[in-house]
């Protein structure tokens, strides 16, 4: 069964350029994992500090491993703190 992660992700304005540069660096490592299927960095049309990740995981296992990972350790350390706001939601596929 399918894991997926929603991020909405509200980052500082004076903070963009940085946060996207380390966002789209961990999508990009997160992308040749085993288990993960699918990563996205969305922007909002109408307001470029409003993201949301969308991410697919093969299984709860695999999403794990992927937080176990250096690139999001990374990207724990440095980008979350350029956030104004961060929540994160998670879905399993209809069967």
């Amino acid at each position: 069964m399918s894991l997926v992660l929603q991020v909405n992700i509200r980052v500082k304005p004076e903070k963009l350029d940085s946060f996207m540069q380390q966002v789209l660096e961990n999508a990009k490592a997160a992308r040749s994992e085993p288990g993960c299927r699918q990563f996205e960095v969305l922007v909002s049309p109408d307001d470029n500090t409003s993201l949301m990740l969308f991410e697919v995981y093969d299984d709860q296992k695999a999403f794990d491993a992927h937080q176990a990972g250096e690139a999001f350790k990374k990207y724990l350390a440095n980008a979350v703190p350029l956030l104004a706001s961060r929540e994160r939601h998670f879905w399993n596929k209809a069967l």
